[in-house]
């Protein structure tokens, strides 16, 4: 998770959308709740200061977090009690969602000198969200990078969450070619591009996740696969090198002791025993990924080359928002859900 500085919305004194009444649409939310609470709705257009960059938001990543923040229904429940204080007790503070996104840059501020107007990048918003907008002010020192050029919108889109995330944790476990990765969970955003950087790595992967991800999760290149509704890969006999685990449920014990000798356990979504853990066994690492524009930068190359491929699972109109929440929520998703906001225009 990165926090990135919040940028403001200021009274309109510039209109980046081609209506002349100063507002723009937005997919919101002023309570927790199911996916109808979310709808689409006029709101101010963001004007940036001088320090910000103006985003004209083409496709926005339907994340597993989203889907927690309206409904405030949390996998890891130790994050409750400070996330409820930062979004907001007793409604949400910032009403519209969104973290990864691709789009265009519209205006810049006037001590901006990385983008320009036309620009076509893609990135993460942070805690400060909005991508589920027409347009977006963040930043420019925020996680952004010029946008795959052999990617679409909605596939780009598709990448930061994943992508910054896998990579901070295959960089961790420090693969070595040749080397047995086990990724649990490795047909959700995260473990879908870990599968991908870790083949990069020349590494052999096992993967574990629900039977009907096989077929995708072995076209990003693992070598087996385990169907956890059918078998326990603890149960396998399986020896590892590195463990990159993202089910918050997993038995912890249980997997160290599938570790090779001077094998790495490493935790994306991390529960309070296993985050204490982590600080006092070198072995298990929990770090958030920090989400850089450098980072960013290295997944456009490894795109470019073809080392990542599109993830998409399905992609919703901005109108249908609700109904990308509620196929995120069900964990049948084969890839990534996203919200183009292209059919608007």
């Amino acid at each position: 998770m990165c926090l990135v500085r919040a940028s403001r919305y200021t009274t309109l004194t510039e209109r980046p959308a081609n209506r002349s009444d100063g507002f723009v649409k937005a997919v919101v939310y002023t309570r927790y709740g199911g996916p109808d609470v979310l709808h689409l709705a006029d709101v101010p257009a963001p004007v940036p200061g001088d320090r910000d960059v103006l985003i004209r938001v083409r496709a926005a990543e339907a994340t597993k977090s989203d889907c927690e923040f309206r409904s405030f229904r949390y996998s890891v429940k130790w994050i409750w009690l400070p996330l409820r204080i930062t979004v907001g007790v007793f409604r949400p503070r910032r009403r519209i969602l969104g973290g990864y996104f691709a789009g265009e840059v519209v205006s810049v501020g006037e001590r901006v000198t990385r983008f320009a107007p036309g620009h076509q990048i893609y990135g993460a918003a942070g805690l400060h969200l909005g991508a589920y907008g027409e347009y977006v002010v963040l930043p420019a020192s925020a996680a952004l990078a010029a946008k795959p050029k052999n990617m679409t919108f909605a596939e780009a889109a598709a990448v930061p969450l994943g992508g910054l995330n896998a990579l901070h944790f295959m960089r961790r476990a420090t693969i070595k070619a040749g080397e047995h990765v086990l990724i649990i969970g490795a047909g959700g955003s995260i473990g879908a591009h870990a599968v991908q950087i870790a083949r990069s790595m020349g590494a052999r992967i096992t993967a574990v996740d629900h039977g009907i991800k096989e077929e995708f999760v072995r076209r990003l290149g693992a070598d087996d696969f385990v169907d956890y509704t059918t078998a326990d890969v603890t149960t396998m006999g399986g020896r590892f090198d590195v463990i990159f685990d993202m089910v918050p449920a997993s038995p912890f014990r249980r997997l160290l002791g599938m570790l090779q000798p001077g094998g790495r356990y490493l935790n994306g979504n991390p529960r309070l025993p296993v985050l204490l853990r982590s600080a006092t066994t070198p072995r298990v690492t929990t770090a958030f990924a920090p989400e850089t524009t450098e980072d960013l930068t290295t997944l456009t190359a490894m795109i470019e080359a073809g080392q990542i491929r599109p993830i998409v699972d399905r992609v919703y109109p901005m109108s249908e928002a609700a109904a990308a929440h509620r196929r995120v929520d069900t964990e049948q998703r084969v890839g990534a859900v996203v919200l183009s906001m292209d059919s608007l225009d």
